[in-house]
């Protein structure tokens, strides 16, 4: 790489970095009452949820449906403006969770909503909780649309459940005229819960089309006394995979970001969120002009 090339590399970068679009998810273990009520978790959490321009929080338990109004209380206070959308509780017999969408409306907002039926022939009830399906658009984005499918697996079902996931796909697919899809979620896809032996058997992993964005290597789990790669995103889409800002892919440890030790951390959850980047249209148009202006140099000088 030449010296004048290499000020500019870092300028396209740094402006890739500053306009993508940041989306998350995140397992707020046991987000009920209590939680609430813990000051010093909720301000992590608020913290947290400031990062990303989308975020999936999970497990919300909260019959009263007051957590995402008082998130929105906490995090509009100060110029950018979140909005919400929840499912309805999920889960079977009395247990049951939510999943919420918390996002910035300037950037995004929401085309449409569904709850997948779990009804399939010969395979009805698969899902814990059943996915909140939501179509976002943007035009702030390289990719102009991507519809996000949420799960959170009951670990000892998890290879099922993340399997019937391409059914899901499927379902939206001949719903909706989507062609960029994110699922992503604490699939409880790694340790005991998916061993390597099971992957053969999860269509969601043995399609190349799906590209799965967190490794099997990665710990998105709090505690140091285990290592495992439950959380994860996966992509279908041509469009959207080349869309994503290079090594954006990442776990967000809070713990090390915030200095706290791993009690404070496990007050706030057990699971570090994941996420990544999609670069903006604005950056994607600015690097095809400047390798555009490269061309033009180089055909000038030789």
């Amino acid at each position: 790489m030449s010296r004048e090339l290499a000020p500019l590399l870092l300028l396209l970068l740094s402006i890739h970095s500053a306009l993508a679009m940041r989306i998350c998810s995140f397992n707020v273990r046991s987000f009920g009452e209590s939680k609430q009520e813990d000051k010093n978790a909720m301000d992590v959490i608020v913290k947290v949820i400031k990062r990303c321009d989308i975020i999936l929080v999970m497990e919300i338990k909260d019959s009263n449906n007051r957590i995402c109004p008082i998130l929105m209380e906490k995090l509009n206070r100060r110029g950018i403006t979140y909005n919400y959308v929840i499912s309805s509780r999920l889960g079977r017999n009395t247990y049951k969770e939510q999943y919420a969408f918390l996002y910035k409306e300037k950037l995004v907002s929401v085309k449409r909503s569904y709850h997948y039926h779990d009804y399939q022939d010969g395979d009805a009830d698969v899902f814990s909780r059943e996915p909140f399906v939501v179509w976002f658009q943007s035009p702030h984005t390289a990719v102009k649309d991507f519809v996000i499918i949420p799960l959170h697996t009951t670990p000892e079902t998890s290879v099922k459940e993340i399997d019937e996931l391409v059914e899901v796909y499927t379902d939206v697919k001949h719903r909706w005229k989507a062609e960029n899809f994110i699922f992503m979620g604490d699939f409880n896809a790694g340790c005991s819960y998916v061993p390597k032996k099971a992957w053969k058997n999860i269509r969601l992993r043995t399609d190349p089309r799906f590209v799965w964005l967190i490794g099997d290597q990665e710990d998105t789990t709090v505690k140091k006394s285990t290592n495992c790669a439950y959380d994860r995103i996966v992509l279908r889409g041509q469009e959207i995979v080349s869309s994503v800002v290079p090594k954006s892919n990442s776990v967000f440890d809070f713990q090390k970001a915030y200095k706290l030790t791993e009690e404070e951390a496990l007050d706030v959850s057990d699971h570090f969120p994941v996420e990544f980047k999609l670069q903006s249209s604005r950056a994607f148009t600015n690097s095809k002009k400047s390798v555009t202006l490269r061309k033009k140099t180089k055909s000038k000088r030789s």
